[in-house]
């Protein structure tokens, strides 16, 4: 009896020590590299900060570091302004919610010299559109000096946080990676980067969106996350991302596609891509949407005897009493495409 109860106390003091050790653990909260709490913790943590809301409909919401890629010349730029532009006035783009409210946004321009930043946005360079005042645009100033012992890229962050401090911008939108890296496309380059801007957003409790090119592309398969240039390891530190694709049934077009998402299902997959041509009705260049309609049709090599069907329907439909705006729609080609076609 003596045994048995000895070895149950060698037991109990087995517990205790392992209950000593797991509490220490759960209160020691940061171990290396790891943060631990319990799930509870976790889940009372959370609830104490505010739920995302969208800021480009299921695309892109408050707090994620969103990649938009694309090929180039697609038009990545003009939707990132527009996006840009909705958010600091609050406005949104039909049809894609924006549930945030109206706050700062800083846009890192190094694609556009500020007089074709000043064409896109102007008739002709007259009558210039009005950007709100929580709208800021960046351009890297030339005449700046590196400080001593200092790279570009640390320079570059650091002036990117002095500057989110001084305009108090709580949406970042980066134009574009591929610049931030002295134009080296390599995935191994580009991915420090996209950790310390990670860092900056957490750090600062802001929204970003990053803008990427991709490399060459078989315009005949749909879109995938495989298109980004180190596509594997640069998701892996993106919340969501999206595409803008060219359509091959009329290069007019272009499609917006979901590629990756965490705080919503996929809405704008294959099967429903966001149909748009970029216009200028008046001072302000943009994205207009169209429809919805699967990604396959737009990979498709239109031929002639397709060609001639559209003019033929384009052409019937004028006649009906159609605008050439809702002919566009219907058929889902470009308004340009249907001035020349009833022109034939």
């Amino acid at each position: 009896m003596e045994s048995v109860n000895n070895g149950l106390e060698v037991l109990s003091n087995v517990i205790d020590k392992a209950m000593t050790a797991s509490n220490n653990i759960v209160k020691n909260e940061n171990i290396g590299l790891f943060t631990i709490k319990t799930g509870n913790e976790w889940i009372q943590e959370a609830k104490n900060k505010p739920v995302p809301k969208m800021l480009f409909g299921e695309f892109w919401f408050e707090g994620e570091l969103c990649i938009l890629f694309a090929d180039s010349n697609v038009g990545k730029s003009i939707l990132a302004v527009q996006i840009a532009d909705s958010i600091s006035k609050k406005k949104e783009i039909t049809p894609f919610k924006l549930e945030a409210e109206k706050h700062a946004v800083l846009y890192l321009d190094f694609e556009l010299s500020a007089k074709q930043f000043e064409n896109r946005y102007s008739k002709n360079y007259d009558e210039h559109y009005y950007f709100d005042n929580g709208f800021s645009r960046i351009e890297i100033n030339s005449d700046a000096d590196l400080p001593p012992n200092t790279d570009f890229e640390t320079y570059l962050l650091k002036s990117l946080e002095l500057s989110i401090a001084s305009t108090g911008a709580k949406t970042i939108i980066v134009d574009n990676l591929t610049y931030l890296k002295s134009g080296n496309e390599s995935a191994k380059d580009a991915l420090p980067l996209m950790k310390e801007l990670k860092a900056l957003k957490s750090k600062h409790d802001l929204s970003m969106l990053v803008l990427a090119h991709t490399p060459k592309r078989d315009m005949s398969k749909a879109i995938t996350k495989n298109d980004l240039a180190g596509s594997r390891m640069l998701m892996n530190f993106c919340d969501s991302s999206f595409t803008i694709g060219q359509s091959s049934a009329d290069s007019n077009l272009r499609y917006i596609k979901q590629i990756k998402q965490r705080n919503t299902e996929e809405i704008y997959g294959a099967d429903n891509v966001c149909v748009c041509q970029i216009v200028k009705p008046n001072n302000f260049l943009e994205f207009e949407f169209l429809n919805f309609d699967e990604e396959r049709i737009h990979l498709k090599e239109s031929n002639k005897a397709d060609r001639d069907e559209v003019i033929e329907l384009a052409k019937e439909l004028s006649d009906s009493g159609k605008s050439q705006r809702e002919i566009s729609k219907e058929l889902n080609i470009s308004l340009g495409a249907v001035n020349k076609y009833l022109k034939l």
